[in-house]
């Protein structure tokens, strides 16, 4: 048996603080069962963020690979869609990245992909790495060197973006990478792409020492001000590892990830057509596919069932509340550099503004609150409330946590997949609705806390 932390295998990935969850050993323990899960003589690539513990991490996780008789590929320091797409656009066997996603500096952890960048996620081979890190059981070989093919990758990925769009108007945007893995790239490849950018926070840091890693209303304040102040037509800032886009319109306003996702449906979803959405999403999301005669499929929040989701319902598009925007001609990728890029398209297009566009949208009163919740313990409150919810309401939806219709709102509790965290979303027509669809979460919460905690 080997000495790692179970509870660091999350609902779609590996992830914990360096140093006190996870450590080099680990790293090497979960290179070790992800070459003894994929066998020997398959070909797969690794990136890893910018983290400042990415790179020994990195390597310690690739001595454990090379004991497991795979080819290993460098694709270096890169954004989590680029390696996504080397592995679907090669035809590799599968892929690992090194990274904590938005999660705080202190984190670290890893993104592990199968064949055709299926996400190996807990009930779809994760479960299985976890078991053979857990009992040693691992298939050794010896490994070839390791083959860097970064420059060649990065080149033929943004001739791949740039051949998907046609910007016919050039627009000044401001891009705020956050210090991440889309400093550089981002910005030159919009530019590329026959627009104006401002870009901030363009240096990769893996102090993230300009905001924190996860793009949210309160930490991308900075990018609201240079667009408003600049007269820009839109600015948009990324998570660390570029897998999250989070627009600002043209007046600096913050635009959730689920409207934005709502505005891409408008324009681009035909009927017929499918689009996924996770159940934090507001109800103007399945009210626009429907008004586009497209096919609305509800899913469980997070990048693993979104994107196996898409592709076991050949959908169009997919979105979260959170600013992953997936589309299906790259690959069903959540990208934040080609969200960025249909966007602009999209305004060129219609020679409109980012707010008018989404003034289309049907707005809801809305508010989303987390709840700190020791990891052992949420989902033994999850269960409960689903226990106790059952009881007594009809309009209950349980894939992911427990969501209720009421009849003035909606209101949603889930575990977070990646922090001790529960999460509460609500939704009512009005102000006054929604305070009183909080108060009934926050009263179901608080029951089944205590109900746990006896």
């Amino acid at each position: 048996m080997n000495d790692i932390n179970e509870a660091l295998f999350k609902a779609y990935d590996i992830r914990g603080i360096y140093s006190k969850d996870l450590d080099e050993n680990t790293a090497e323990i979960v290179g070790r069962a992800f070459g003894s899960y994929i066998g020997k003589g398959k070909r797969i690539v690794i990136g890893l963020d910018v983290r400042n513990s990415s790179r020994t991490l990195m390597d310690h996780m690739l001595k454990g690979m090379r004991e497991s008789g795979l080819k290993i590929f460098d694709i270096g320091v890169v954004p989590t869609p680029v390696v996504y797409f080397t592995i679907v656009h090669y035809g590799f066997d599968g892929g690992a990245m090194v990274t904590a996603s938005h999660n705080p500096k202190e984190w670290n952890g890893f993104k592990l992909f199968g064949t055709k960048g299926a996400v190996l996620g807990l009930g779809s081979g994760l479960e299985k790495i976890r078991d053979i890190a857990r009992n040693g059981s691992f298939q050794i070989f010896e490994s070839p060197d390791v083959e860097d093919i970064s420059q060649k990758i990065l080149s033929d990925y943004e001739s791949f973006l740039l051949g998907k769009v046609k910007i016919g108007r050039k627009l000044r945007i401001g891009v705020d990478p956050g210090n991440g893995c889309y400093s550089g790239i981002a910005s030159r490849i919009l530019s590329k792409a026959g627009l104006e950018v401002l870009p901030i926070n363009n240096e990769p840091d893996g102090n993230f020492s300009s905001r924190a890693p996860e793009p949210k209303a309160d930490t991308i304040t900075q990018l609201m001000k240079l667009v408003k102040e600049h007269g820009l037509d839109f600015g948009v800032a990324f998570d660390s590892d570029g897998d999250r886009a989070i627009f600002v319109d043209e007046n600096g306003a913050f635009i959730r990830g689920d409207i934005a996702f709502a505005a891409f449906v408008k324009s681009l979803l035909s009927n017929g057509e499918k689009a996924v959405y996770e159940v934090s999403c507001s109800k103007s999301v399945e009210e626009e596919i429907l008004k586009k005669g497209g096919i609305p499929i509800l899913s469980r929040t997070g990048r693993a069932f979104i994107l196996n989701t898409m592709s076991k319902e050949n959908a169009r598009l997919g979105g979260e509340i959170a600013g992953h925007l997936y589309f299906s001609e790259i690959y069903n990728a959540d990208d934040a550099l080609y969200a960025t890029l249909k966007m602009a398209e999209l305004l060129s297009a219609k020679n409109t503004t980012l707010s008018k566009l989404i003034g289309e949208i049907p707005k809801y009163s809305t508010k989303a609150l987390e709840i700190d919740v020791d990891d052992k313990y949420k989902y033994n409150i999850i269960d409960k409330l689903r226990e106790n919810l059952g009881k007594k309401e009809k309009n209950l939806i349980t894939i992911d946590g427990v969501k209720i219709t009421l009849t003035n709102g909606w209101f949603l509790l889930r575990a977070s997949n990646t922090s001790p965290k529960i999460r509460l979303v609500a939704e009512a027509s009005t102000d006054e609705d929604l305070d009183s669809v909080v108060s009934k979460a926050m009263l179901e919460f608080n029951l089944a806390l205590d109900e746990v905690s006896k």
